[in-house]
């Protein structure tokens, strides 16, 4: 069963940056689009950024400029570097994986999800 855990969340305060790491096992990595959503308290899950198994990248356009998407194969690893956080940033996140682009069309596997807390 494919599995992808996330880590590098945790309590921030605003203008402070994260690392958010995704682990995949159980698939060809290499092979799949991954991407990153987020939910916050209340609200429906959103698309935050993607990236392509051949390197393209995708942001939501309330992001863009504040994070980046990165992966590395050898690792079967994803990474959302996250800056300049703000208080609306606080959200669980998602690792996603699919083999359809753009993925946040079409998720196959989800993540557990990892808490961003960012104080004021």
């Amino acid at each position: 069963q494919v599995r992808l855990v996330e880590s590098g969340g945790g309590l921030v305060q605003a203008g402070g940056s994260l690392r958010l790491s995704c682990a995949a096992s159980r698939l060809t990595f290499s092979n799949y689009n991954m991407g990153w959503f987020r939910q916050a308290s209340g609200k429906e899950r959103e698309f935050v950024s993607a990236i392509s198994w051949s390197g393209n990248s995708d942001y939501a356009d309330s992001v863009k400029g504040l994070v980046t998407i990165s992966r590395v194969n050898a690792k079967n690893t994803v990474y959302l570097q996250m800056n300049n956080l703000k208080p609306e940033d606080t959200a669980v996140y998602y690792c996603a994986a699919g083999l359809v682009w753009p993925i946040k069309n079409y998720v196959q596997y989800w993540g557990q999800g990892t808490q961003v807390t960012v104080s004021s």
